[in-house]
């Protein structure tokens, strides 16, 4: 009875998913918050079974894996260490492992996300901080050429979802997260700069290294999703409900394009 129950219950989360316009084939970056939208049997899972069925065999799933608890220089880091010790923070330090694509879990980025990265036939982007997972038939194109200096810019997923005219899903979350956004700021002309470090494997030997690349900065997102959809014209965001949430389904390219004028305008270039 209990599998009766699940995919009736899958069934209706998918058909509450294609009532919101998500069509066989499309290419989905998703962000999902699973409390948001309210018990759904088989949690994550069956999240992930919905969203799969409603994009059918020819589309393709993709989700942030990043991994801000291998840094120390991520938000992160700095909350877990806040108040400690000098030998204590060399300790958290000594403790970090290195970026493995296969293995490094990506707790941060959520149940979802976790389930498509650790899913039978999923790929992940060669990022150390902030890699791609996928499932479906462009996850390959999708997420190779991740070069490792470049966090969510030309030679990232990123670049190759607005390339495949992906579409954004907010299952239960709001613009504030919405990574696509990032984008736009290494299209700003003269966008800031700033070191990064983290740790990685070369040669099976742990090392620090530590790179330039954009400073990312996410505090403006939800201003700039409400000046986007303000905006935007029909058909590049959708509304509707999945569960008990609110949700959004979102053209990457025109979120992108916005983003870029918009941040270019909004923010200080080179600042």
């Amino acid at each position: 009875m209990k599998d009766v129950l699940d995919v009736t219950d899958r069934a209706r989360t998918t058909a509450a998913l294609t009532a919101l316009g998500v069509r066989p084939g499309d290419v989905l970056l998703v962000h999902a918050s699973l409390r948001s939208l309210g018990p759904v049997a088989g949690g994550a899972r069956g999240v992930l079974d919905a969203v799969r069925w409603a994009v059918g065999p020819s589309g393709t799933v993709v989700v942030p894996a990043f991994t801000p608890e291998n840094s120390d220089t991520s938000p992160h880091y700095r909350e877990r260490v806040r108040g400690l010790d000098a030998a204590a923070v060399d300790a958290v330090r000594a403790a970090m492992p290195a970026y493995a694509p296969a293995l490094t879990p990506a707790p941060s980025m959520g149940a979802l996300a976790e389930t498509v990265r650790t899913a039978t036939g999923a790929g992940r982007s060669a990022h150390p901080q902030t890699s791609f997972a996928a499932l479906g038939p462009g996850a390959g194109q999708l997420l190779a050429g991740h070069r490792p200096d470049c966090h969510l810019g030309e030679d990232s997923p990123l670049a190759r979802l607005y390339e495949a005219d992906a579409r954004i899903l907010l299952l239960g979350t709001g613009y504030a997260t919405c990574t696509a956004f990032h984008l736009g700021e290494y299209r700003m002309p003269g966008p800031p700069r700033r070191s990064y470090r983290c740790v990685v494997a070369s040669r099976g030997v742990r090392r620090w290294w530590e790179y330039e690349d954009v400073a990312l900065d996410d505090g403006d997102f939800a201003a700039l999703g409400a000046a986007f959809e303000e905006a935007a014209a029909e058909g590049d965001v959708r509304v509707g409900r999945v569960g008990a949430a609110e949700c959004r389904l979102v053209r990457l390219r025109p979120a992108v394009d916005f983003a870029t004028a918009w941040l270019t305008e909004h923010r200080t270039a080179g600042s």
